[in-house]
């Protein structure tokens, strides 16, 4: 009985991982500090663990987790509500929609996989911004936003495939 609860118990965690990643993206995006002194707007970390999980476990990852993500972080960052989370859903779904040819990518590939899912989900931040204001805007913070993403991607990709080998595989496991 103690090992039925330990199995459980272990499944609950690693369910709760992906989403964890998520919200710790969220935080660190909105930090109220800049290491690049302004330069460049703070990369989407949030959108870096939704990718990772949409390909590699989409069951622990669903778009209404992408949904919660985006909300929270549209709440942190102080802009209009709904416009990362709408963009976070809308990637999630050409990701989904996508998940052969997206998982099946290595190396370079798999990096400019990860620049196609967020030229969307900036894209889609920058139309949900210009229908919510009526006016056109400037692009140059999107795209700042886009490069800094892509560029930090990798790393973080290493680090949300150590927590995959490390904690979610090991807790997943039937014994």
């Amino acid at each position: 009985m103690e090992r039925m609860g330990n199995i459980i118990g272990g499944r609950l965690i690693a369910s709760i991982i992906p989403v964890l990643c998520g919200i710790v993206g969220v935080f660190v995006s909105n930090l109220p500090f800049s290491f690049l002194g302004g330069w460049f707007p703070a990369p989407l970390y949030a959108l870096m663990p939704i990718y990772f999980w949409c390909l590699v476990r989409p069951d622990l990852m669903s778009p209404g987790w992408a949904f919660v993500i985006g909300v929270l972080h549209d709440m942190l960052s102080g802009g209009p509500p709904g416009i990362w989370a709408a963009s976070f859903v809308a990637t999630y779904a050409l990701v989904d929609k996508q998940r052969d040819a997206f998982a099946g990518l290595s190396g370079w590939g798999a990096l400019l996989g990860f620049a196609t899912a967020s030229l969307m989900c900036c894209a889609c931040g920058y139309l949900f911004y210009v229908f919510y204001r009526w006016q056109w805007l400037p692009i140059s913070p999107y795209m700042k936003e886009f490069a800094a993403t892509v560029l930090l991607y990798a790393p973080v990709a290493v680090g949300l495939g150590a927590v995959h080998r490390k904690l979610v595989g090991p807790l997943r496991s039937d014994f």
